[in-house]
């Protein structure tokens, strides 16, 4: 059966649209135009964009440069957007015009068309409510997809944050939990000197909390927001007071302070803060790669390799070997933390193409930005979750490398010398034995003096 068709026009001429759908011609067009993937507008934009409508609306209203009774229904309209019923009326592939303007087109033509069937009319009559004339009043795309990329980046920053902070704490709990527990260091990938499990991930804690840190430096410039300089900053059509009432609006219904731009110019130009934003994304990716690698390091083995901790067992690890458990949430973190680092790297470039006046990569841009702030707070958690807290450490298996290991010479060199340690350290690496056994057996140092200076854990 084929599918019901309208028929709606724009400044090009008529377009076929499917008739359930609310979009409009200038949405038509480009997804006959742009069709290249699968991807689509991030949840999180729609939102943005339905909150700035919404608001945009009631100012309007207020200013007096749409009538009330319109501005209603646009409100209504665009609240729903924000609900996310009308996710499926936003099919345009996230690679299109640099601007972004499909994408701000696809929302002002859904409302208008929802507010016209909320005022009684049909789907496509771009009357009462026209998605140029009213719902855009007082916008430009140049405007509003910067505004809703900073509205959407901001908002997922702070479930991304309260991931990262439960992942810190996961981190010091086994801090304390293995505060006592004596093991080998390691320096390029070689026996070193004693320390603490506790102390080891004392270390993987406050790469963590320096995270946290860094992804809050980046709010500030997040919340200031480019609407009210319409085309290119200057403001043009844009009543007087619209910008700051349209901010003050979205941040009362977020809870977030969101504030106009106090230059447009630059705001809208410029995307430095979705740089800014990869840079703290990309350390934190970079930080939970070196930690989920070192997981794996630790938990290798268990019999062939160093066996330190114990991961939790997930799943089997192999179809053919029997009773083989991998660490997979570690190396799922560390496939994450690379798509990360590729996205930074898109994000940087994209942040370059800004000519003249607008960046012409937004799209992109949001996309990255806030598929990477949700990949992360789902990896942050499931590494905390699926890994961490489970983790148990095997004393015997450290204490056996502590034995072995040729670093406790170390201490003996204050007492007997460098050289003389040297010594002794290569004789006991030669005929495979343990390192206290050579030098007690030397007869520089009594056995008292051995006992003490080859205590583990004096050196910690």
């Amino acid at each position: 059966m084929q599918e019901a068709i309208r028929r709606e026009s724009d400044s090009m001429g008529e377009v076929e649209i499917p008739d359930w759908a609310y979009w409009g011609a200038q949405t038509q067009r480009a997804v006959q135009n742009f069709n290249v993937s699968p991807l689509r507008i991030p949840p999180a934009m729609i939102v943005a964009l339905g909150l700035i409508k919404k608001h945009a609306a009631r100012v309007n209203a207020e200013l007096g440069t749409v009538d009330k009774d319109l501005s209603e229904a646009m409100v209504t309209a665009a609240d729903e957007i924000v609900q996310g019923r009308w996710n499926d009326h936003f099919p345009i592939d996230v690679f299109q015009t640099g601007s972004g303007t499909s994408w701000n087109m696809n929302t002002n033509e859904l409302i208008a068309n929802r507010a016209n069937e909320i005022l009684g009319q049909p789907r496509g009559t771009r009357k009462p409510v026209h998605p140029n004339d009213h719902v855009n009043r007082g916008q430009s795309s140049n405007d509003v997809i910067p505004t809703a990329i900073h509205i959407a980046n901001r908002m997922r920053l702070e479930p991304l944050l309260q991931a990262v902070r439960h992942l810190a704490e996961a981190l010091r709990r086994k801090e304390r939990e293995f505060q006592d527990l004596v093991k080998l260091g390691r320096t390029h990938l070689q026996d070193a000197v004693p320390m603490t499990l506790g102390q080891e991930f004392s270390g993987f804690a406050v790469q963590i909390e320096k995270a946290v840190t860094r992804l809050e430096s980046t709010r500030a410039n997040l919340e200031e927001l480019a609407l009210g300089g319409t085309a290119l900053g200057t403001g043009i059509n844009c009543a007087p007071g619209f910008a700051e009432k349209v901010a003050a609006g979205i941040a009362a219904e977020t809870g977030l302070p969101f504030c106009s731009a106090p230059n447009k110019f630059e705001a809208i130009a410029s995307r430095d803060a979705q740089v800014e934003l990869m840079g703290a994304l990309n350390t934190l990716a970079t930080s939970l790669m070196k930690i989920a690698n070192d997981l794996r390091l630790l938990a290798s083995g268990p019999r062939g390799a160093l066996g330190e901790i114990v991961l939790p067992s997930l799943q089997p690890g192999s179809s053919i070997m029997p009773g083989k458990v991998n660490p997979v949430i570690p190396e799922m973190v560390i496939q994450v933390a690379a798509f990360v680092n590729g996205k930074t790297v898109a994000v940087t470039i994209a942040g370059q193409n800004g000519p003249l006046e607008l960046n012409m990569m937004n799209p992109l841009i949001a996309y990255e930005t806030l598929t990477s702030l949700d990949l992360l707070t789902e990896t942050c958690n499931a590494l905390a979750e699926r890994a961490i807290d489970g983790l148990e450490a095997d004393p015997e298996r450290m204490q056996f490398w502590i034995e072995w290991s040729l670093a406790l010479v170390t201490p003996l060199a204050v007492e007997i010398g460098y050289d003389q340690a040297t010594r002794l350290a290569y004789q006991a690496y030669r005929e495979k034995r343990q390192i206290r056994e050579v030098v007690l057996e030397s007869g520089l140092l009594s056995e008292e003096k051995v006992a003490a200076l080859l205590d583990p854990r004096q050196m910690i």
